[in-house]
């Protein structure tokens, strides 16, 4: 391994770094995307918690709250809870931005009425992919402090790839959610075709985060592999 000026220098390093660089810019892109669009009122004039509303009720879904949420960019389906969580910068405001974030939840929604397979998997998924993130890493680290146990660094790296399978599973089901909402927005009226087109940049922009911390996961998970390898040499 190289040393420089008496220190240890790990190269696959490099993989976590390009890995927290995608997940910085992609926030920072959300976050502008969304800054820029919040400002634009909508000409219908209808507020996020009212995207919401309409969009359910129009598919015939009356068993799913819509509510408030504290926080910023927050908003989530509870599909436990049946539930449309809306956070401050959405459920009262009139925004493009908005509406277009309500209605990417309610795009969940009816992945959910539908009983849509990315999802069903995904939500399969989320108790390994708990389990994967938080005692992957540990695994592996007893299994070094125990002097290089095969068997445990083995069973960490495999805990973790549920954790990186979670985030692959995630991106379909995001990309679909977004799609369901854009038709949604436009073929019901709540925004023209243009403000459509501002609704759809954020969904963009939200979907590269899911995008960078799907690579993040490959590379952290590629970078235990490297590693796994090399202690075996």
């Amino acid at each position: 391994m190289p040393y420089f000026y008496g220190y240890y220098f790990d190269p696959t390093y490099i993989l976590v770094l390009i890995g927290a660089v995608l997940s910085i810019i992609a926030s920072a892109k959300v976050n502008s995307t969304f800054n820029k669009y919040s400002r634009e009122r909508s000409m219908s004039g209808m507020t996020g918690a009212q995207t919401a509303e309409a969009i359910l009720r129009s598919k015939g879904i009356y068993d799913v709250r819509v509510e408030h949420i504290r926080g910023n960019l927050t908003d989530h389906y509870d599909p436990s809870a049946k539930v449309v969580r809306l956070s401050d910068s959405v459920y009262h405001s009139t925004s493009v931005a908005a509406i277009g974030v309500a209605a990417h939840e309610c795009g969940h929604v009816m992945q959910h009425h539908e009983g849509y397979v990315p999802l069903n998997i995904r939500t399969a998924l989320v108790p390994a992919a708990n389990i994967g993130s938080k005692l992957g890493i540990p695994i592996i680290l007893l299994g070094i402090i125990l002097g290089s146990n095969s068997l445990l660094i083995h069973i960490g790296i495999w805990v973790f790839a549920l954790a990186v399978l979670f985030q692959l599973v995630t991106l379909p089901v995001e990309f679909d959610a977004s799609k369901r909402a854009l038709v949604c927005i436009e073929q019901y009226g709540i925004v023209t075709s243009e403000e459509r087109r501002k609704s759809a940049k954020v969904l963009k922009a939200a979907a590269y985060t899911y995008v960078a911390a799907a690579a993040s996961s490959i590379l952290q998970l590629l970078r235990l592999v490297m590693l796994f390898g090399r202690r075996d040499d």
